[in-house]
């Protein structure tokens, strides 16, 4: 706050000449509101922890012991392209057919993909939600048989490879799809040169298709 000191004590001054007001601000208010401000950021900063995603990569080794074979009609392969744009196939691709690679979007169709083939482990997934919010099970109970469900052999398996064309960004939300799908079994792997070659002639038969129109 602000004083004025208006003391018209002359001192023996002569008439007419101006009085000397002193000013004095105390700035004890606002060391109070610095540190009120100073503490508000710091509990805010401390609330803003970043978020971290756990990605488990495939390692090289094979144990016998344990074979990763799955149907072809459970495996899929999503090779992840610029704008968005996913292409994939289904188990073994045929790299003289054109057509065994097809296009979507991780936006608009990656989902109704992953649910397509998936419906049966979304139906028990849903139906452990329902029991939860009935509190009928616990939320460990339910986090135990949703993890068991993910592992079932009627899940599918995801083969996510990026190509030099995509970015983090589509990369993430790729494998939010996973979560949200109970998709248990997913890897991320490199682009073979099957894959190159089935992009490849995708993107020469876009190009013919555009100088014939």
């Amino acid at each position: 706050m602000a004083a004025i000191d208006t003391n018209t004590n002359n001192g023996g001054k002569r008439k007419g000449q101006p009085t000397k007001l002193n000013l004095k601000v105390d700035f004890t208010p606002m060391v109070d509101m610095n540190m009120l401000l100073i503490t508000f950021f710091m509990f805010c900063t401390t609330l803003a922890t970043p978020k971290v995603m756990d990605v488990i990569m495939p390692t090289k080794e094979s144990d016998p012991k344990n074979p990763t074979e799955t149907p072809e009609s459970k495996t899929l392969t999503l090779l992840l392209s610029e704008n968005g744009k996913v292409f994939y196939y289904w188990g073994i691709p045929d790299y003289n057919n054109n057509a065994t690679l097809k296009e979507t979007t991780v936006e608009s169709g990656l989902r109704n993909i992953l649910l397509e083939r998936n419906t049966h482990i979304t139906a028990q997934a849903n139906e452990l939600k329902e029991k939860k919010r009935n509190k009928q099970i616990t939320d460990e109970e339910f986090k135990a048989k949703v993890s068991e469900i993910k592992k079932s052999k009627e899940n599918l398996t995801v083969i996510v490879k990026p190509t030099d064309k995509s970015n983090y960004s589509s990369l993430v939300r790729t494998l939010d799809e996973m979560q949200i799908c109970n998709i248990g079994r997913y890897a991320i792997v490199n682009v073979a040169e099957g894959d190159k070659f089935l992009l490849d002639n995708k993107n020469n038969n876009y190009i013919a298709q555009a100088t014939k129109d």
